[in-house]
């Protein structure tokens, strides 16, 4: 049985970093493609980053780039998500997925919470 667990989430002031990290179990990352999403109170869940295991490509939202990095640790089963540079507006759930073509997520994780203070 597959499982996505993250970790990592907690309060954090704006303008800091924050690193979560999402352990799968019960399947190979080879050709999988990982990705990170978030929901904000009263918003719909969005896009936030991919990678790809097979070849190591990444897609960001406009909203975090330059400031978030995916990557991925094939050895630990491990796919993180280093936020730098945090805002108001990162304050979320966040959600890694295993996910299809087109960026659609197949799979979630159970979430983990960010909370940025300003």
């Amino acid at each position: 049985q597959v499982q996505l667990v993250e970790s990592g989430g907690g309060l954090v002031q704006a303008g800091g970093s924050l690193r979560l990290s999402c352990v799968v179990s019960g399947r190979t990352l080879r050709s999988t493609i990982m990705g990170w999403f978030r929901q904000a109170p009263g918003k719909e869940r969005e896009f936030v980053a991919v990678f790809t295991w097979n070849g190591g490509s990444t897609a960001y939202a406009d909203s975090v780039k330059g400031r978030f990095t995916i990557s991925g640790d094939n050895a630990k089963n491990t796919v993180y998500l280093q936020m730098n540079s945090v805002k108001d507006e990162d304050t979320a759930v966040y959600y890694c997925a295993l996910v299809g073509s087109g960026y659609v997520p197949f799979y979630w994780g159970q979430g983990t919470q960010v909370t940025v203070s300003s």
